[in-house]
């Protein structure tokens, strides 16, 4: 009941393994792995493995680093909707009175969710292998390191899968399993790179610590996660789709909004009880009114606190300890806000659709541009509220810290990035609710597209630097394209530490606003192509 005769597994796989996008996602990955072998590859006709051993190292190096990028970002992605999904198709309380015991459902659920992952990362196996002769990696070390991405993507997939079922919708368990899972990640690849000159270590720590600390964490979420399917809280017919905005603050614990009271009222207004004023937008007061509510407080109250619970530690260190080291929060900040920025804005209009009253919204009276502009704003302010959550400690900083003082034109500087970085992850977010039909793969084409608009020049920068002689001066012309580029290029004058002055290039920063302005304009005048066009004919 559990392996073999697990109907839950063997549908998943059956559904999950047999899709074309599977394939696709395959092809891809292999291709883009090799393709990266093949460019790192030692240039040299002639090879001397005994005076140059780290040409294997580094490149067999590389190849782990994306497997592990690969467990920390895919397997939320993967598990995150695992028991949300049978939620969102009502039929979770059917697979809940199925003969199958809750530990078979949670195996079946992980294990389905996280063979895919697998798939791909045994597939880089081969290529592994490739790269042995040219020495400075043993055999051991190279199974040693592909346990320790397993036993990985097990940890990261069971804290997903965890998540799924405490939550009633997709998108906020993926933006919680992310927010769980990405400091465990970076945690992982300090430890990992702390012990670079340690090889032996290394070998020791992933056959003993590794395996520990993955049983340490995901058998109580195993079990807690099957008693949950046990004993389910959140089953029944009481017509929870409606959200009761009073018992929601009653059962509020540190999310409490007073919708008549200052600042409140500006962040979340209180219900309508009169007419529309004339030539006011009906989506957006809609909106305003409304949607917070609609993901559930419990996720609001679990991003805020884990985001300032990590905000913390690295608030004291980067902006007042070490200055002169603030873009490395500022980072974290925009980091923050990409994940948390589709939540709200990949929802807009497939919701309309899943609800079929998207063909109702398009023959009203209302243009398509009232319609975008407020689903966009509405969605926008939650996002940005909760990333100022995090942005005003470098305000505060600013006052506070000395060093920051001559520099009132680099912070200006970094929030200008942080809040229109914010704006161009909802926009890009609400294209893809325009372009797709659920919810689901919204969000994920969400994340894709700005993990490559935003992290792959960084990853083409490192990659260049490491492996392509002269690229130098033309890959530092790509840093522009990301707010983290443009949050490094900024000038930072930290004399009064004793240090140098750090040369900024302001160029840097002026093409990321101009590329990101353009990016929003073209995304805001692709949907109201779209919605005039395509949509309005469909309909």
């Amino acid at each position: 009941m559990y392996l073999r005769e697990n109907p839950v597994l063997q549908r998943e796989l059956l559904v999950n393994l047999r899709m074309n996008r599977a394939f696709l996602l395959l092809l891809t990955y292999v291709l883009l792995l090799s393709a990266a072998v093949m460019f790192a590859w030692p240039k040299a006709q002639r090879l001397d493995m005994s005076a140059n051993p780290e040409d294997g190292k580094t490149l067999v190096e590389l190849i782990f680093l994306e497997q592990y990028l690969l467990a920390s970002l895919m397997a939320p992605s993967f598990a995150a909707g695992a028991i949300t999904g049978e939620k969102e198709r009502k039929s979770y309380e059917m697979l809940l009175a199925s003969p199958l015991r809750p530990e078979a459902i949670v195996l079946g659920k992980l294990l389905a969710s996280l063979t895919h992952l697998a798939v791909l990362i045994f597939c880089s196996l081969p290529i592994v292998m490739l790269c042995l002769p040219l020495g400075g990696v043993s055999l051991y070390e190279v199974l040693a390191v592909y346990l320790a991405v397993i036993l990985s993507t097990i940890t990261f997939g069971m804290i997903s899968l965890a998540a799924s079922s405490y939550f009633r919708r997709t998108s906020s368990s993926l933006v919680v399993s992310y927010l769980l899972v990405l400091p465990l990640a970076l945690a992982g690849l300090f430890f990992w790179q702390a012990l670079a000159n340690q090889p032996s270590l290394r070998l020791l720590a992933c056959v003993t610590v590794l395996p520990a600390i993955t049983l340490l964490i995901c058998t109580p979420l195993f079990v807690a996660t099957s008693r949950r399917l046990l004993h389910p809280p959140d089953v029944g017919s009481e017509g929870k789709e409606v959200v009761d905005e009073e018992a929601e603050q009653r059962q509020a614990v540190g999310l409490i909004i007073q919708r008549d009271k200052f600042p409140d009222m500006l962040f979340a207004p209180a219900k309508r009880d009169d007419l529309l004023e004339d030539g006011a937008n009906p989506i957006f007061d809609k909106e305003m009114r409304s949607e917070i509510f609609a993901q559930g407080t419990l996720m609001l109250r679990v991003v805020i606190m884990v985001s300032m619970a990590l905000a913390v530690p690295m608030m004291a260190g980067f902006l007042f300890f070490w200055p002169d080291q603030a873009p490395w929060y500022v980072s974290y900040v925009i980091l923050f806000n990409m994940l948390v920025g589709p939540v709200f804005s990949a929802g807009s209009v497939t919701s309309e659709r899943e609800r079929e009253t998207l063909d109702l919204l398009l023959v009203t009276l209302l243009s398509p541009w009232q319609i975008l502009w407020g689903k966009l704003v509405s969605a926008l302010r939650v996002a940005t509220v909760l990333t100022c959550f995090l942005l005003w400690p470098l305000v505060l900083a600013c006052g506070l810290v000395s060093t920051y003082w001559p520099n009132w034109q680099t912070v200006l500087g970094y929030v200008a990035i942080v809040l229109l970085t914010s704006v161009t992850t909802s926009t890009l977010a609400l294209f893809c609710s325009v372009v797709f039909r659920k919810t689901s793969v919204a969000m994920m084409m969400s994340y894709l597209l700005m993990a490559l608009l935003f992290m792959s020049p960084i990853a083409l920068v490192e990659f260049g630097r490491s492996f392509i002689i002269g690229a130098t001066s033309w890959l530092d012309g790509v840093a522009f394209l990301t707010p983290f580029g443009a949050a490094f290029s900024l000038p930072l004058d930290h004399r009064l530490l004793g240090d140098h002055v750090r040369a900024g290039n302001w160029n840097v920063w002026f093409g990321f606003v101009a590329f990101d302005l353009a990016l929003i304009g073209a995304l805001i005048g692709a949907m109201l192509w779209l919605f005039k066009v395509r949509w309005r004919v469909a309909s």
